[in-house]
């Protein structure tokens, strides 16, 4: 029957593709079940024959999607593990294995990994207003470098390490200044501060078992407050002058030391010579009147005269001299008094022994003389 043919409400029921055009009042819920029918025909067409609902071409395509479903899930659960990291394995969120550098197979939806890098040298900051032993108030600032020494405990001991690290180091460091003085937390306390705060925070984190290892602790900077900046900042000058001032006198010291050394050992070589010149001399005096003495015995009369003369000539040859002829005749008599003076000076000044190095020695009587040449016509022995 036509779409508009009689018996068909005039063609208002149906439109030019054979639907019914009723309208939503007359027309009921659609059938799932002839829905469903529809799409497996359809796919079936896809993946098999066209044969109907009853051929097997539908399983097989089912097949082929499970395989290449299976291959994508196999290969997506390949991982690489980096050679500083190690790996913190979780089936179904609990904790199973740990996993070494290198490529790792993990059945995806089943097991999660996590990568932690262990010898990354990782740092936090803590700084804040803090108050010391003397109760003065500090602006202090520290530095912690700490590296990951057990993977499993970073992530599991505690909820957040490194929050719990930041936590630990705040309230070691406050320990430590509010046992401190201001002095020293700005001045010579400050490696006792960073060693007792560095302990204080090892403490903590073993207590909690937090898998991290302090590294190293930098006690950066404390400041005071602005209302005594000025004066402590001339009090920490005068200590850096002071210290200064002690590195000189220690270099001068070290430098004059070993000069004084020396020069007292060259001193005491020179007593020891100066020493052992004048006992041999006296020696050589003794042995020369132990000479003379048979001559004496012999002739007392010229032996004392001969000395006599010896000894004049000595002083005269060392002595500056005036002559006058008390015959001449004259009232007045001239004698240059200040060149005397002058010579007798220059003459004390020749005869006063000295070290090399300057230092006037004790001045002593010229026991050893340089004897006058002897006479040619005395055929005795002349002196040494």
């Amino acid at each position: 029957m036509a779409w508009n043919e009689p018996g068909n409400n005039g063609g208002r029921d149906k439109d030019p593709w054979g639907n019914n055009n009723r309208g939503g009042r007359e027309q009921g819920p659609p059938d799932l079940d002839e829905v469903f029918a529809k799409l497996s025909r359809k796919f079936g067409g896809i993946f098999g024959n066209k044969r109907g609902p009853s051929s097997g071409g539908g399983a097989v395509g089912l097949g082929v999607i499970a395989v290449i479903a299976a291959a994508i899930w196999g290969f997506s659960g390949f991982y690489t593990v980096g050679e500083a990291e190690r790996g913190v394995v979780l089936r179904f969120g609990k904790f199973y294995e740990m996993v070494d550098p290198g490529l790792n197979w993990k059945p995806t939806f089943i097991d999660d990994v996590e990568l932690v890098n262990v010898q990354a040298i990782r740092s936090l900051r803590s700084s804040g207003l803090m108050l010391t032993k003397d109760e003065n108030v500090l602006r202090v600032e520290m530095e912690v470098q700490y590296r990951v020494s057990d993977a499993q405990k970073y992530l599991f001991s505690v909820t957040n390490a490194d929050d719990s690290l930041r936590q630990a180091t705040d309230s070691a460091l406050r320990a430590v200044i509010g046992d401190s003085t201001m002095d020293e937390a700005l001045t010579r306390g400050r490696q006792t501060i960073r060693a007792n705060t560095q302990t204080d925070i090892d403490k903590i984190t073993d207590k909690y078992d937090m898998g991290i290892l302090v590294v190293d602790v930098n006690f950066q900077s404390a400041r005071p407050p602005e209302a005594v900046k000025d004066a402590f900042d001339d009090a920490i000058a005068a200590r850096e002058d002071e210290e200064r001032f002690v590195r000189e006198a220690e270099a001068y010291s070290n430098d004059i030391l070993p000069k004084a050394t020396g020069r007292a050992e060259r001193l005491k070589k020179e007593a020891e010579g100066y020493t052992e010149k004048v006992v041999n001399g006296a020696l050589g005096e003794v042995a020369q009147f132990e000479k003379l003495l048979p001559e004496y015995n012999a002739a007392k009369e010229v032996t004392r005269n001969r000395l006599y003369l010896d000894t004049m000539e000595r002083v005269y040859s060392n002595t500056s001299k005036v002559m006058v002829d008390s015959k001449s005749g004259g009232n007045l008599l001239y004698l240059p008094l200040d060149k005397l003076m002058n010579q007798a000076e220059g003459s004390k000044q020749q005869m006063s022994p000295s070290s090399s190095y300057g230092i006037e020695l004790e001045k002593t009587e010229n026991v050893n003389p340089t004897p006058a040449a002897p006479r040619a016509d005395s055929g005795r022995q002349g002196r040494y």
